[in-house]
């Protein structure tokens, strides 16, 4: 499973340590590993720093130098009641991973760690914090046009339309990845599961079908991009 943003942009890690080395190898490994990254040294820029980058996941020391991890995550928490945390701690005792847990840190790592452990730990951590998001979220909304993941109701501008299970599961891979541009091959592989060899036609065919439920008599929202592929956008 690939892990990104909804909207195909690359999951965003904060990490917090006042060892500026270990922050800065803890960046450059995760920025490999495809992650976008944001250090911060202290508890005061960790608050800020979550504000203004909107992290999907914290890797966060324990002991800082202004004050301690258990009240920055408290302040974060305050803003994002849902961001998975890992805590990094120097001391091996017992009380201090309790600490962090029932304060609502989700995992710990305990230094010295070691590198693929922490990205193990946190790939962990967000894959599970995404599935209980595409759990509690079964409605994909985009503009006027509402698809109900669990009824398969599809409703634009309050009127039902009513959709073939093909139909249905190409409007959701569209919806899921609205003003993304999605090629034919990423939309056969995801739709159909597999490589219908060439015949890349039947795409074009059942967008030319969703086209005459969604956007009939509509501003449309189906675009063709030439030699790319197709995008969803909100109208307006």
């Amino acid at each position: 499973m690939e892990l990104t943003r909804p909207d195909g942009s690359p999951l965003r890690v904060l990490v917090v340590d006042d060892e500026v080395n270990i922050a800065e190898l803890v960046g450059m490994a995760l920025r490999y590993e495809g992650f976008e990254v944001s250090l911060a040294y202290t508890g005061t820029h960790a608050v800020s720093a979550a504000r203004s980058f909107a992290p999907d996941a914290v890797v966060l020391d324990m002991m800082l130098p202004d004050f301690d991890g258990l009240e920055v995550l408290r302040r974060m928490r305050a803003a994002d009641p849902d961001v998975p945390v890992v805590f990094l701690t120097a001391r091996d005792a017992v009380e201090d991973r309790v600490a962090g847990l029932t304060a609502g840190g989700d995992d710990y790592v305990t230094k010295p760690f070691s590198l693929e452990e922490l990205v193990a730990r946190l790939r962990g951590l967000m894959r599970r914090a995404g599935a209980r998001q595409a759990e509690s979220s079964a409605l994909l909304i985009v503009g006027d046009l509402e698809l109900d993941e669990d009824s398969h109701e599809v409703r634009r501008a309050g009127d039902e339309i009513s959709l073939t299970a093909t139909e249905f599961e190409l409007l959701r891979f569209l919806m899921r990845n609205p003003k993304r541009v999605l090629s034919k091959a990423q939309i056969l592989d995801r739709v159909w599961n597999y490589d219908f060899g060439g015949q890349a036609n039947v795409v074009e065919l059942y967008i030319s079908y969703l086209r005459k439920k969604i956007d009939a008599g509509r501003e449309p929202m189906i675009h063709t991009m030439r030699g790319a592929g197709y995008v969803l956008k909100p109208t307006g």
